[in-house]
């Protein structure tokens, strides 16, 4: 007769990782990731950026607050750029613990995947015996 524990479900038997409880932050960096990592952001602020300098370049050429070389433009890119990177490397950090646990998690159940069917292959070897 089977061991109980050989019956029960894998995933009853191991003890599966709960999801890390996420901060607000984390929560925050999450959504600013998904955002920021899409192509509707691309592509709007590349609008952004044309129309920039469109009208400080082209349209207000003896009026505009922003001129040629951009400065402002280009202090505002380096502010996102600076505060965008850190906020992107934490919700990575934070998928990378989740799949760390996921692996771990798998690992544990191809072992204990194993070590089942080593049993059943016992039990099919205990059966064949008595038949024979």
């Amino acid at each position: 007769m089977p061991k109980k524990e050989v019956q029960k479900k894998v995933s009853a038997v191991i003890y599966h990782p709960a999801s890390l409880p996420a901060t607000k932050g984390q929560k925050a960096a999450d959504r600013l990731t998904k955002i920021a990592g899409s192509w509707g952001f691309i592509i709007g602020f590349m609008l952004f950026l044309i129309i920039w300098i469109i009208i400080n370049g082209i349209w207000l050429l003896n009026q505009s607050w922003d001129p040629y070389p951009f400065i402002l433009l280009n202090l505002a890119l380096s502010c996102l750029a600076a505060i965008q990177a850190p906020i992107i490397l934490m919700s990575q950090n934070r998928t990378n613990e989740k799949d760390r646990q996921r692996a771990e998690y798998d690992y544990a159940v191809n072992r204990k995947s194993e070590r089942e069917i080593q049993d059943i292959k016992k039990l099919i070897s205990k059966v064949e015996r008595k038949i024979k």
